[in-house]
């Protein structure tokens, strides 16, 4: 498989809806902790040092990744589901200068509106839009509006067998429309094979308390750059374009259930794919090589 071919697949597997369990679990959750229920995130990782080239030989090299990660989604029931109403905020920091050929930083801040809703005992729905600002953190919120969204359906078979199908929509990707699909199989009282995007793995139970896995993580966002990107490094052609950002994360983690309302998740491993495609004036720069990363979170639902 060539890098171009690569890249498509990389779009094609970023999709961003919830695995049949979770689902299945939402429809019959209770009120919260305090009155209302809802889920939250705060997430970050770190990638090491990296290069990106194209096939000019113009290069980006030795830079470093932050990705920080902040969720916040009310879910009250209501009598046709359950809405998901919140915010949510991701940073990519890296390490580069103002000459090179890709920004510091991306950046997104807005909305999560949703609905989950059971169509029989076996069939769930979930619609979710994320209406906000994609850009590199200084221009004009609405300037750089974007509501890519999601529509994802699971059929649950039994208990340990859920297979969930859906499709992506965003405006500003170069294919917007992506279909794709998935399977959830508890193999056994301990082993799972979550096999559902954009984190596909394989989860072994320790105990009650802690389950161990191995998997991927596969990411894709559109972005614009700000209106004199392009004129500061000398391509005009790149001043407010649109950046498509794609990586994929190979690694093993650990889930460690602190409370009924608190997970902390770690994982270490290596990533092999990295993009920066301005695809609309055609330029891209893909990884050279590749780079370890590790990540931390705090995430749980009430």
């Amino acid at each position: 498989m060539n890098r171009r071919s690569f890249h498509f697949v990389a779009a094609l597997l970023g999709l961003c809806w919830l695995s049949g369990p979770t689902l299945a679990e939402e429809a019959v959750e209770e009120p919260g902790l305090f009155g209302f229920s809802g889920e939250y995130l705060a997430e970050e990782t770190y990638v090491g040092s990296g290069d990106v080239h194209r096939r000019n030989g113009q290069s980006v090299n030795n830079f470093d990744e932050n990705d920080s990660i902040l969720r916040f989604v009310f879910t009250p029931r209501v009598s046709f589901g359950i809405l998901r109403l919140g915010l949510e905020w991701e940073r990519f920091g890296f390490s580069v200068s103002n000459n090179d050929h890709i920004p510091d930083t991306l950046q997104s801040v807005g909305l999560v509106i949703g609905l989950d809703t059971q169509i029989s005992d076996s069939i769930l729905l979930r619609v979710e839009a994320q209406p906000g600002a994609y850009n590199t953190g200084v221009e004009s919120m609405s300037d750089d509006f974007n509501m890519p969204f999601v529509a994802g359906g699971t059929y649950i078979y039994n208990p340990n067998l859920q297979f969930i199908v859906g499709v992506s929509v965003d405006i500003e990707r170069k294919h917007p429309v992506i279909p794709a699909a998935g399977v959830r199989w508890k193999v056994s009282r301990q082993w799972v094979i979550d096999a559902v995007l954009p984190k596909p793995q394989i989860e072994f139970e320790w105990n009650k308390d802690i389950t161990l896995s191995v998997g991927a993580n596969i990411i894709e966002t559109n972005f614009r750059v700000d209106d004199s990107f392009g004129d500061a490094r000398g391509n005009p052609r790149l001043d407010h374009a649109v950046l498509s950002y794609s990586e994929v994360r190979t690694g093993a983690g650990l889930d460690w259930k602190i409370s009924p309302v608190l997970t902390l998740t770690t994982e270490a491993g290596y990533q092999p794919y990295r993009s920066f495609d301005f695809y609309r004036v055609h330029v891209r720069f893909n990884e050279d090589g590749g780079a370890p990363y590790g990540m931390i979170s705090l995430h749980g639902a009430f």
